[in-house]
């Protein structure tokens, strides 16, 4: 008994050291924007999908360094100035996302007038047909909460494009068939919200480094045909990308490739 005790406690040990370094260089207090740029100055951009778009980075220093033109909204949906992790709806996974790095990107090829403000909607786990469904996942209302953050997002700023990375909990043989059908479902709801029905939905493929990679290359498949089919959509190449070691999620030089892709797209749509 005492050696499982023993046991019981090294564990917990290790996992709270694990976590704890996990999360070592994680911003402490953020800074609230007192004075919001103009509404017609602020872009929008929603982050959203599932634990690739939230973020299972390792967090540097450098990514929490804030840039006054760069904005999120924290946990309460007040307006702050970024730093990674952008995500908080799974504060004992969060990491580092591709938010801020798409922002830094995009700033170079935009007028110097014009903020950022970026809106993490991403929960990891979360499959496209609980999304379409507005399921509670995870103790988010998937759907529900992205209409809340269109409002709130409405308020401070002009909604440009949409970010999303998903598909890894749709990799599945009785799910691949469907995907591409209800990435239009989905894809035509978020327009419909925000009232933009020529928005720009930037699309992110699954990596190339799955066990389950057959499945993942389906699921890309099904992304570059929604894509070719829908004259308002775009795709990001991830399949040099690298990953953390867990076969799942790219690690943070990946997240910020990732980013300033999504940004080189933008940008080439607005050129």
């Amino acid at each position: 008994m005492k050696l499982i005790s023993v046991l019981s406690v090294f564990i917990f040990s290790m996992t709270t050291y694990a976590q704890s370094e996990w999360k070592v260089n994680f911003p402490t207090s953020s800074e609230k924007v007192v004075n919001p740029p103009d509404n017609n100055k602020v872009w929008v951009f929603f982050l959203a999908g599932q634990s690739n778009m939230a973020g299972r980075g390792f967090v540097e220093p450098a990514d929490t360094l804030s840039n006054p033109r760069i904005l999120t909204i924290n946990s309460e949906n007040e307006l702050v100035y970024a730093k990674e992790p952008l995500h908080w709806y799974e504060p004992k996974l969060t990491g580092l996302d591709c938010g801020v790095s798409f922002a830094t990107k995009l700033l170079s090829g935009i007028p110097s007038e014009v903020s950022i403000l970026l809106i993490p909607t991403a929960i990891g786990g979360s499959s496209i047909s609980q999304w379409i469904n507005d399921e509670l996942y995870r103790g988010v209302n998937l759907f529900s909460n992205f209409e809340e953050k269109v409002s709130i997002a409405r308020k401070y700023g002009q909604t440009k494009g949409i970010l999303w990375h998903q598909g890894e909990s749709d990799a599945k043989p009785e799910r691949i068939h469907a995907h591409e059908h209800n990435l239009s479902i989905l894809m035509s709801a978020f327009r419909e919200s925000i009232k933009k029905p020529e928005l720009p939905i930037i699309l992110g493929q699954l990596g190339s480094y799955s066990d389950n990679n057959k499945h993942w290359q389906a699921i890309n498949q099904q992304i570059n045909s929604y894509v070719e089919k829908d004259a308002y959509a775009y795709l990001i190449n991830t399949q040099d990308l690298t990953e953390k070691g867990d076969k799942i999620h790219f690690d943070s030089v990946s997240q910020r490739e990732m980013g300033k892709r999504f940004a080189e797209v933008y940008l080439s749509i607005k050129q």
